[in-house]
């Protein structure tokens, strides 16, 4: 795993002090969103298929301020719409630096090489690239070519000036286990990849390929079976081996809360089933036994994405003496 060490520590305290205080659910990110716009038109998302007038709006950075303060959580995750194209991003990202806030500024990397003098390299400053695979298989799934280019320039570039970069990636059905080996040898330049399964949104276009259960542990078992010791991951191993059907975990929704301009989204980032008006309502009003597999929701019954189940395999990592051995195990040797 390739998670700094100062990250690991301040991750590491944070979910102590919880137990320490009897606290059975806690935040681990926040997925803050100050806006739906994006340049592209990715057919397995979501968020562009709201209507003009709220792909025109976005949330000031003192509403996006205090969010994280309410929330409390080390990590803030920066997704979208397009980062990037949010008016005030240099000054959100200088004002969670100062909180000492771990962010991941998700970005598809086309602004990248162009708003790198908005931002200073930091270690708690990531930009976490969209990167769905190799050349044609990226710009297939992001609906446009060229778009893969664009991204490896603006990573390289990014790299050269000294910034944490990782990839993030989504995979959908019909994905090549041993072209997706060939991508992770190919990004091997970042500091780490994230990957999760897709999930399906009732808004993106493309509903005929997100991954059900069995065929999610089928690909990533193909794909991380004797995986390279070269391979670097920014996140918990024990997800990875969740993916692969090697673990089973249950949802942890409240771990990856989520605010855009309409609040806070219940119950999770894909599910839009209602929102509060403060962390507070969200977790103490939200019927969080109404999600995850074991509640026999049909909307949750396929799901394994990051958002819901990663949370889970870290708090178990600190929950019990198996799991913090398992762990240091796979981190150590490497071997999912």
């Amino acid at each position: 795993m390739s998670v700094p060490l100062s990250q690991m520590f301040t991750v590491a305290s944070y979910i102590i002090k919880q137990k320490l205080a009897g606290r059975r659910r806690y935040p681990f990110v926040l997925m803050l969103e100050p806006l739906f716009r994006c340049n592209l038109a990715c057919a397995g998302c979501g968020k562009i298929q709201y209507p003009a007038q709220i792909l025109k709006k976005h949330l000031t950075v003192e509403q996006c301020l205090k969010a994280v303060d309410e929330c409390g959580a080390p990590i803030v995750s920066i997704p979208g719409g397009e980062p990037l194209m949010y008016p005030d991003i240099d000054k959100l990202v200088v004002e969670l630096v100062k909180r000492k806030k771990y962010v991941y500024l998700c970005t598809n990397a086309i602004l990248l090489e162009e708003k790198l003098d908005l931002f200073t390299p930091s270690p708690y400053l990531t930009f976490s690239v969209h990167m769905d695979g190799l050349r044609e298989d990226h710009d297939e799934a992001v609906c446009r070519d060229g778009v893969f280019d664009e991204a490896v320039q603006g990573i390289k570039a990014a790299l050269r000036r000294g910034f944490r970069v990782t990839t993030n990636t989504t995979l959908f059905d019909g994905a090549s286990p041993l072209r997706m080996r060939q991508f992770f040898d190919e990004m091997m330049g970042v500091e780490g990849m994230m990957l999760s399964p897709g999930y399906s949104y009732s808004k993106a276009p493309d509903q005929e390929h997100f991954l059900r259960q069995t065929r999610t542990n089928q690909l990533f078992s193909e794909m991380l079976s004797g995986n390279k010791k070269s391979w670097k991951f920014n996140q918990s191993p024990l997800f990875l081996r969740f993916l692969m059907g090697k673990n089973d975990f249950e949802c942890t929704p409240w771990g990856n809360p989520t605010f855009n301009m309409f609040g806070w989204q219940r119950p999770c980032y894909l599910l839009q089933e209602g929102y509060a008006a403060s962390f507070k309502e969200l977790m103490e009003t939200t019927r969080w036994e109404n999600y995850g597999k074991k509640s026999g929701n049909e909307k949750c019954r396929d799901c394994m994405v990051h958002c819901g189940y990663e949370a889970t395999a870290v708090d178990y990592t600190f929950s019990s003496l198996k799991g913090f051995a398992e762990t240091v195990a796979v981190t150590l040797t490497g071997k999912l």
